[in-house]
């Protein structure tokens, strides 16, 4: 049993039809499934990813009607989405420029080149330099040109005030690893501070993530511009074994939870971050065809029935 990455982040919206035009329109993603939060039928479930939809490059949003976020700790508090080469990240600052995004300089942190910027609802976000490693798929329909796409999530960045309850979860319960640390950034919550590197087994920046050490901040409540929860990624074959796992040891957890496009566990970190474990499969061309995902509403099996009833309570896209 060893986590193969981060899966997917989860964010919040209160404008799903701005929220589709800033990251298909300007950062290029693709709109890989429409579909609601199984949860709550009256809120949309969009997920952002590369050309086919790959495990690792989802940034989902469910859309609710709630006020802006409200910085602080007990928080995912930026994702880093990867992309290749000095040249594609000086690419995107004239982007954001001419387009009026809030953005930073390109820095180094962590011994790689990143570039911050934020959403029109301040979601936090990094363009993060992994130097082409590894596999990427370009969406032909982008209107980012392909050397300049998107290849995936990583690192991620969350704050609490105590290290060592949430890294015993990290490395006893997950099995992450803890790689380094370093000092630093400073934000607009406040001055630099010690960040500690974790990260899965075998993966790099895509499998990151980094834990910032911020006693001095609030519990952040969530809103419109915050990280709802992470996922980590899962061999199908491995789900009943994580299963057994967190029950063995006692973790408190949702218990098998089917997502119809992949199979969950739900658990807490002690600062109260929510922290998924999701399968790579069956994938989002379970319902739909590879070269029209996210086209129309997709719903699950289970929720097909309520059809109408649920397309009524949704605002045009």
């Amino acid at each position: 049993m060893r986590l193969a990455g981060i899966h997917h982040v989860t964010a919040i919206t209160a404008d799903a039809p701005a929220n589709r035009r800033f990251y298909t329109g300007l950062l290029g993603m693709r709109l890989v499934k429409k579909t609601v939060n199984q949860d709550d039928v009256r809120a949309y479930h969009l997920f952002y990813a590369d050309g086919i939809a790959a495990p690792g490059t989802d940034l989902t949003f469910f859309e609710w009607p709630v006020g802006p976020r409200v910085p602080g700790s007990h928080d995912l508090v930026r994702t880093g989405l990867r992309i290749a080469g000095s040249d594609t990240l000086a690419w995107w600052q004239d982007r954001f420029a001419r387009a009026g995004v809030a953005h930073g300089v390109v820095e180094e942190r962590d011994g790689r080149a990143v570039l911050d910027f934020e959403d029109p609802e301040g979601q936090r976000l990094s363009l993060v330099d992994d130097g082409g490693a590894g596999a990427a798929h370009p969406w032909g329909e982008s209107p980012v040109p392909a050397e300049h796409q998107i290849r995936g999530l990583g690192p991620l960045v969350m704050s609490v005030p105590n290290l060592r309850p949430t890294e015993r979860v990290l490395i006893q319960v997950l099995g992450l690893v803890h790689r380094r640390g370093y000092r630093g950034p400073a934000t607009a919550d406040g001055p630099p501070v010690q960040t500690e590197v974790f990260s899965t087994p075998d993966a790099g920046p895509e499998g990151e993530l980094h834990v910032r050490l911020e006693p001095h901040l609030r519990p952040a409540p969530q809103g419109a511009g915050s990280v709802h929860h992470i996922a980590f990624r899962t061999p199908d074959a491995d789900y009943e074994a994580w299963t057994e796992h967190l029950r063995r040891l006692g973790v408190p957890s949702s218990g098998p939870v089917d997502r119809y496009y992949f199979r969950s566990l739900y658990l807490r970190e002690p600062n109260g971050i929510l922290i998924e474990i999701a399968t790579d499969g069956p994938g989002f061309a379970t319902d739909e065809p590879p070269d029209r995902l996210g086209e129309t509403l997709a719903l699950p099996p289970f929720l097909e029935p309520r059809r109408q009833e649920i397309e009524a309570g949704l605002k045009p896209l």
